[in-house]
Formats: structure tokens, C-alpha cells, sequence
């Protein structure tokens, strides 16, 4: 098989991967391809719930044509018995000669030992056929497995002077449908939205994926020390429904905590920091802790500038809206305390867009 081969198959399987984004955690959102010389025989990616694996899809749907064919997949296929068995072993079971992977697993139930286990059985295993790509895909997996917290996007909706609302709070809506809609989309490849006590109060949100055909939602995550967020609320309307989780400081009422818990709701202690609000790195392994891989915040201004402050924002996807609201206006990002530029965490621009109206931007961190 040819590089330029190689390469387009696997392609094609991270292409399948991203299906699996948002629904997968705690397990990676994988895509597999086997092929047969130019031909594809079975595909598959990992299922809701990250059951069953991608490989073991791909090898299903291609059945007996799969001896002697060729299997690309993302990730280093599991070696470990857990709730299915090994893909390792599924794939030697079904005869395939050669295995290509783009990045190996690290963890530690995994990292190369399915890989061992292939060649010990006779299969030719080459690596790193679009590693990159594969790694970019995988960051929420691979951060949490390798530093303990998810990656984390931080959304922001601003007008061209960085306001998010008026002086008011008038708010709904500075961008327009285009990037609102694109706003839903991301939400839905995310497993948690994730927004402060402040938000949830000022806005009433719903935080769920809206208009876009999906039949799964993800977690909703208010972070709130002194579980100051109303009980009359949509989300604690919705908490049987969708699931909310409120994480709180450990001086919260804990008449709040089993109010919320009766509506349905899954109350975290989470350690807070010196200016006795919730601590964001602290924030984030709790998540992890539960199994989130990817998480969406949808700010507002004070939380977004801990999280920034903290150091915990991994990619930053922000709407620019031409108006202006004046610096009366509600600022994007509250006070970080920053006295001289090189304090600054500086973010790379990946990519922009014209989105109706608005300009859409990617930042990734430097």
C-alpha cells in the first residue's frame, strides 16, 4: 500500500472518529477502516457510550472479507479486558495482515501493549500515518488521561468592542443565527457545557443542542460555590431530563445540596481557591474525575477570566458581532489583574470565518 494510500484511509477514519465526539466519553471517539488492496470492506467508529469499539464495528460490517486485509485506526487498538474484549485480539481473530495506527494510547491499561500483541501475532503494524491530525482529534482523551483534566473551549459572543451585554444585561442576541446555530454544533461534539453561577442566573439557559436533529444532549455543569442558582429555573425543571451537575464549594448549604439532588441533580464538592470562589484547575480534575473528556463554556465575563487566569483554556472560539455597546457595556472577560503584557497567555489564531454577519475566530493556545 502507497504513503498517499495510507493516508487517505486513514483520513476517512478520523473522519468517522469525529461522529463519535461528545457521546464516546470516558472512552475516545475512535474511527476504524478496513480495507482490501483500494477497496473498503468495514467501517465503523465507537458507538454512544463508547460501546462497542470502533474496530470491532469496522470488523463486523466487513465480516470474512476483513482476512488479509489492512485495518486503519486512530488509536492503538485496547489490549485489556474491560466491559468488551481486547480490539487487539478481535483483530487477530479476523486474519488481518496489517494494522495502521495514528497514535498510540497512553493509557496505562493500553500504551503499546496492543500494539505488542498484533505483532506477536504476525501482523504488520506501522504507526503514525497522520499522528497529528489524530492527536488534535483525541486531545480531551489523551489530556485527561495524561494530565488528570479535560480540554476545555471557552466560547465568548461579543460585540466589536468586547461586550457581551448591555449595561442592562441585554444580551439576546449580539450575534446572529448563523453563529448561534454554529454555536449548538459545537455544543453537541462536547460532552458538558459548562457555564458560572452568574450565568446561570442572569440568562436562565437551557444549555442543551437545539434545531439540530440530535438525539442525545450534553451534561450541563454549573459551577456555583454557594449553589446560588435558582430552583425554579429551566435547568432545575429539566434536571430528570438532561443532566445537570452543579459543582460547589464545600461551605454550600447543604439544604441547597439536597434540594438539588431531589430535582435530579448530581451535586461535586470542588475545592475553591484563595479568593474563596471555586478553584478552576481544581474545577477541572473534578470533571475529569467523572469521566468528561471535552467541555464547552459559555462563560460569563468573571468566570471566563478565571479559567483564562488559571491557565486552563486549551482552545478559545470567539463571535464578533459589528456593533458596538460602549464601555458601559458588560466586558467579555471580568479583571484578571494583569500589570504587564508577558502575564498575558498568548492564544495562536487557527482559523476565521465570515458566519452571516459575524466574524467567527479559533484561537488555540501558543
Amino acid at each position: 500500500m502507497s504513503p498517499a494510500q495510507d493516508r487517505r484511509f486513514m483520513a476517512l477514519a478520523l473522519s468517522l472518529a469525529r461522529r463519535g465526539l461528545g457521546r464516546t466519553w470516558p472512552n475516545p471517539a475512535v474511527g476504524c477502516v478496513v480495507a482490501q488492496g483500494t477497496r473498503v470492506v468495514g467501517r465503523g467508529w465507537t458507538q454512544p457510550g463508547g460501546r462497542p469499539h470502533a474496530e470491532a464495528v469496522a470488523l463486523a460490517r466487513a465480516g470474512t472479507a476483513a482476512t488479509g486485509g489492512t485495518a486503519y485506526v486512530t488509536l492503538e487498538p485496547c489490549a485489556h479486558h474491560g466491559k468488551t474484549p481486547p480490539c487487539a485480539d478481535a483483530m487477530i481473530a479476523a486474519g488481518l495482515a496489517r494494522v495502521v495506527v495514528a497514535l498510540s494510547d497512553p493509557d496505562p491499561r493500553v500504551n503499546g501493549a496492543g500494539i505488542d500483541r498484533l505483532r506477536k501475532a504476525g501482523i504488520t503494524v506501522d504507526m503514525g500515518v497522520l499522528r497529528d491530525q489524530a492527536t488534535a482529534l483525541q486531545a480531551g482523551f489523551l489530556q485527561r488521561i495524561t494530565e488528570g483534566r479535560p480540554f476545555l473551549t471557552l466560547k465568548l459572543a461579543t460585540s466589536f468592542d468586547g461586550r457581551i451585554a448591555t449595561a442592562t444585561g441585554e444580551s439576546q442576541w449580539i450575534t446572529g443565527p448563523q453563529a448561534r446555530r454554529y454555536a449548538h454544533a459545537l455544543r453537541a461534539d462536547h460532552d458538558a457545557v459548562l457555564v458560572g453561577a452568574g450565568t446561570a442566573r442572569a440568562d436562565d439557559p437551557q444549555l442543551t443542542v437545539r434545531d439540530l436533529g440530535v438525539t442525545y444532549q450534553p451534561v450541563r455543569v454549573v459551577a456555583s460555590r454557594r449553589i446560588d442558582v435558582p430552583l425554579n429555573g429551566k435547568l432545575a425543571r429539566t434536571a430528570r431530563e438532561t443532566p445537570v451537575w452543579i459543582c460547589h464549594g464545600p461551605d454550600a448549604d447543604p439544604a441547597l445540596v439536597t434540594a438539588w439532588q431531589d430535582l435530579g441533580a448530581l451535586c461535586l464538592p470542588t475545592p475553591i481557591g484563595p479568593d474563596r470562589q471555586i478553584d478552576p484547575g481544581g474545577l477541572m480534575q473534578t470533571l475529569a474525575q467523572q469521566g468528561l473528556t471535552r467541555v464547552f463554556c459559555e462563560g460569563g465575563g468573571a468566570f471566563a477570566a478565571a479559567l483564562l487566569n488559571a491557565d486552563v483554556v486549551d482552545r478559545l472560539i470567539t463571535g464578533t458581532a459589528g456593533l458596538a455597546l460602549g464601555a458601559e457595556g458588560q466586558p467579555a472577560i471580568g479583571a484578571m489583574g494583569l500589570d504587564r503584557l508577558a502575564e498575558a497567555r498568548r492564544y495562536t489564531l487557527q482559523e476565521h470565518r465570515a458566519m452571516g454577519p459575524d466574524i467567527v475566530a479559533t484561537w488555540h493556545r501558543a
